[in-house]
């Protein structure tokens, strides 16, 4: 089969679609084969060796995917041949015409849900759930601030937040983003090129501050965020390229918090109730990943190259 492969870290043009050799099937274990590769930020910065430079070379890219089962190993039992499913994390890597996955690494892929959106479900819905509920621990009527909310990260909370019943106000960069923004439920959509964009959110969700903001770039907004939070506000640092000066006394006041998030460390329980909770969205519409761009497998590293700018709109992906 053919896969991209990464020989060394580096800048995208080190990934190469190769020829490799089949997948070896194990016990759990099934086959899926790719129709759709979600293409995410992570997979740029382990690609550079930034994230994982322990990580054995050479290896195929991708942690997300949807497509068709097409073999099970011994003791699989929800999964048959045949199967629409979206992957999320894998064993073989997702930048590949088949890929190798443990049986809950995949996920039922509702009929009329395609596979581009499923390959766009993993990494971007799974970072917002566990910013917004294992890590802020939302509730319905607080009201949420989304940087960045016109990306697949940020697309993915606004959509979360309207089906859990919190009050949405989201950032876009372009009147593109912004009514992009508003198509999946914001209530309120600024624009964060605008000079002193964020004057006046201290008043305005009634007059008490925003209780929760998801930061996609910390190293530029993280001061300015807690300026702006409730009494108990909790900013949850979803991304950020750099360090950033803020004011501690800023949360003295108000006992706000800051934390931080990684999927990487979401137990195996934290997992399965994300999923859950994406598989009924999924089914009834309240959870609709929208893609920007599709491409082909062999331009992965122009798919890179476009998930690093600032000016994507909902996902990119690619097709084997």
């Amino acid at each position: 089969m053919r896969a991209i492969r990464v020989n060394a870290f580096g800048e995208p043009k080190v990934m190469r679609l190769e020829e490799v050799p089949d997948l070896r099937l194990g016990a759990g274990e099934v086959v899926v084969k790719v129709h759709a590769v979600g293409v995410n930020p992570v997979d740029a910065y382990i690609r550079s060796g930034m994230y994982r430079p322990d990580l054995e070379l050479p290896y195929t890219p991708g942690i997300d995917g949807a497509g068709v089962i097409a073999a099970v190993g011994e003791g699989v039992r929800h999964r048959k041949v045949g199967d629409r499913v979206y992957v999320a994390w894998c064993l073989s890597g997702t930048y590949a015409e088949q890929v190798l996955c443990r049986e809950f690494q995949t996920h039922h892929l509702p009929d009329h849900v395609s596979f581009a959106q499923g390959a766009a479900v993993g990494v971007p819905y799974g970072a917002a759930f566990r910013a917004l509920f294992q890590r802020a621990r939302a509730v319905a009527g607080e009201s949420i601030l989304v940087h960045g909310a016109s990306g697949g990260v940020g697309i993915a909370a606004v959509q979360l937040a309207k089906a859990a019943g919190l009050w949405i106000i989201g950032t876009a960069g372009s009147e593109r983003g912004m009514e992009l923004v508003r198509a999946q439920g914001a209530h309120h959509v600024l624009n964060h090129k605008m000079p002193g964009y964020l004057e006046g959110l201290k008043e305005f969700p009634c007059g008490k501050g925003v209780d929760v903001v998801l930061e996609m770039l910390a190293n530029v907004n993280l001061g300015s965020d807690l300026g702006i939070l409730a009494p108990g506000g909790r900013v949850v640092v979803i991304g950020s390229r750099g360090t950033v000066e803020i004011d501690p006394r800023n949360m003295l006041l108000p006992e706000s918090a800051i934390f931080g998030m990684s999927l990487y460390s979401a137990t195996e329980k934290e997992r399965m109730s994300m999923h859950a909770a994406f598989d009924a969205g999924l089914e009834n519409g309240t959870l609709m990943p929208v893609i920007s761009r599709e491409l082909p497998l062999a331009e992965a590293a122009a798919g890179h190259h476009a998930v690093m700018e600032a000016s994507t709109f909902g996902k990119i992906v690619l097709i084997p």
